[in-house]
């Protein structure tokens, strides 16, 4: 993938985060660094672990996150939480995750949806910055201000440092990876059938 013209991105990769798991502890606490949707008293929080180069993230988020919305985010049923993984290439996924947190919490999510509808540009053309960038200015932020937030040091900092979290106190060995209150449910893309199936569980536990 074409770097930046400017500093390397300090997040390098997958490979860094090869930690122990010290067990499958998804957690349904909602922390301050944490990015969500939906009410905060609904009795379901749904967590997703997921990377913005991950393809598979992607699919879902264009094929049935916009049902999943509507079903259970909008009806107030559930809380939705995005956390953000790396996987490979790792450039891609640091820098779009940097680009959605700069661009403020009303943007977060507009911006994570576009990153995932740019994926199939962006394996293309190889061209992250040319891809990016208009997102990032139609979220308000110049050229300039687009290329100091991914180069950012203390923001990669705290990037690289709740992704090791989340891989150690999660066990996340793999993106997408969903957790419906604190019970880990699936590894890999979700049909709404499986969301239906995971939500009618979740509440059941938690009446």
């Amino acid at each position: 993938m074409r770097s930046f013209d400017r500093r390397t991105l300090l997040v390098l990769g997958a490979s860094t985060l090869a930690l122990a798991a010290c067990g499958p502890k998804g957690g349904a606490t909602v922390t301050s660094d944490d990015m969500s949707l939906g009410s905060e008293s609904a009795k379901v929080t749904v967590i997703e672990y997921a990377s913005l180069s991950c393809s598979h993230c992607g699919k879902w988020n264009r094929e049935v996150f916009p049902a999943f919305k509507a079903k259970y985010i909008d009806t107030g049923k559930v809380r939705y939480v995005f956390r953000e993984f790396i996987t490979a290439p790792a450039q891609l996924a640091v820098a779009g995750t940097l680009l959605a947190r700069c661009s403020g919490k009303d943007n977060y999510f507009k911006v994570v949806d576009a990153v995932f509808h740019s994926q199939e540009e962006i394996y293309r053309t190889q061209d992250i910055k040319a891809a990016l960038l208009p997102i990032a200015q139609s979220a308000g932020l110049s050229e300039d201000q687009f290329i100091s937030c991914v180069t950012d040091e203390k923001a990669n900092n705290e990037l690289y440092n709740r992704v090791q979290k989340y891989a150690k106190d999660a066990d996340i060995q793999g993106t997408p990876t969903f957790f419906f209150n604190d019970d880990k449910y699936s590894e890999g893309e979700m049909t709404m059938a499986q969301i239906d199936a995971a939500y009618a569980k979740a509440l059941a536990k938690a009446k």
